[in-house]
């Protein structure tokens, strides 16, 4: 047991350093980068479509090979979501996450990545997000007991 969790730690560490890798090569810790991709009224910046298709054609392919298994290489099943219809809690989310994500060029992940850079706009992200988490779930917690 205690060996099967350093295994899947491990993987865990390889996959997170990969992905942040990948988003610091694509630029996509850059919240101007990212603010110039959605500008496409203005001065648009098309490269991060590319970045997002690539993403896509890597997914794909990963999730045709890993569903051709059985079973994923390190547990007994795979672990899907069992939710598939889209609610007010779903859009309302989604609405959210795109607004944050235009006003600041930033999203959680990219933000994760790029708090090594030291950037002030970043902490601030970061502490607004944070924030938010815990404010959702104070409010949640307040709405259910009354």
């Amino acid at each position: 047991m205690f060996g099967e969790n350093i295994k899947l730690s491990f993987v865990a560490l390889i996959a997170g350093l990969i992905f942040g890798l990948g988003l610091i090569v694509s630029e996509m810790v850059n919240p101007a980068k990212i603010l110039a991709f959605l500008d496409v009224a203005g001065d648009w910046d098309p490269s991060l479509a590319f970045v997002m298709g690539g993403a896509l054609v890597t997914t794909g392919i990963g999730y045709k090979l890993i569903f051709s298994r059985n079973r994923p290489v390190l547990s007994s099943d795979f672990l899907l979501p069992v939710k598939k219809e889209i609610d007010g809690k779903l859009v309302m989310g989604a609405i959210l996450f795109g607004i944050g994500w235009g006003i600041t060029g930033l999203c959680p992940g990219p933000a994760l990545t790029a708090f090594t850079i030291g950037s002030t706009e970043i902490y601030v992200f970061l502490f607004a997000m944070i924030s938010g988490i815990f404010g959702f779930k104070a409010i949640k917690r307040f709405i259910v007991q009354s």
